[in-house]
């Protein structure tokens, strides 16, 4: 049997942030009626948090819930109990309307920490969305294009963004990143 390995086996970079591979995260597709009380209780269950609101992700000490549409979450545990998180939510939906999908191994997490500006001009200089401390604020989530592919972003604090994105990218996503915080090339607009 082989060990499972993050996208990048822990890599990591310093520049005028630190990039940093998470290794494995546990990662769950909910879809389902997001405003069904089923479906809160699933989530609660498995993220030990509430449900997030709109463009929102609910952070916890044991996982995370983040809205991705109208009718999906993601979830983030442990890598190692994501089958039994999925089991519970099985349980919890019964036969209510919902699929439930470990997406872990095709999915890359990145942690991007520093400077609250500097860790959002990284991402400023790569994604077109409003980053700024009044317009993204922790706690708020956001799905965009990171350069030429699909990413995912929040702030987890005000030194610290994380980004998701699909495994078979996590190079070039790990790449842009490391050169969007090239030393010397700080623009400080949002670290003045």
């Amino acid at each position: 049997m082989s060990n499972s390995v993050s996208a990048l086996n822990g890599a990591s970079a310093n520049g005028f942030v630190q990039i940093r591979d998470m290794g494995l995260q546990g990662m769950i597709t909910l879809r389902g009626d997001l405003s069904g009380a089923t479906l809160k209780k699933a989530v609660q269950g498995a993220a030990g948090g509430d449900m997030p609101g709109t463009g929102r992700i609910s952070l916890t000490d044991t996982g995370a819930a983040a809205w991705m549409s109208p009718d999906e979450l993601l979830i983030v545990v442990p890598y190692a109990e994501v089958e039994a998180k999925l089991s519970d939510i099985g349980s919890t939906m019964a036969d209510a309307h919902h699929m439930a999908v470990n997406v872990s191994d095709a999915r890359c997490m990145f942690s991007i920490t520093g400077d609250g500006g500097l860790v959002r001009e990284v991402l400023a200089k790569l994604m077109p969305v409003d980053l700024s401390p009044e317009a993204f604020k922790v706690g708020q989530f956001r799905r965009s294009r990171m350069a030429q592919v699909p990413a995912a972003v929040w702030m987890a604090s005000d030194g610290e963004a994380r980004v998701v994105c699909f495994r078979s990218v996590a190079q070039y996503v790990f790449d842009l990143l490391k050169g969007a915080a090239a030393p010397g090339s700080e623009v400080r607009y949002m670290a003045r």
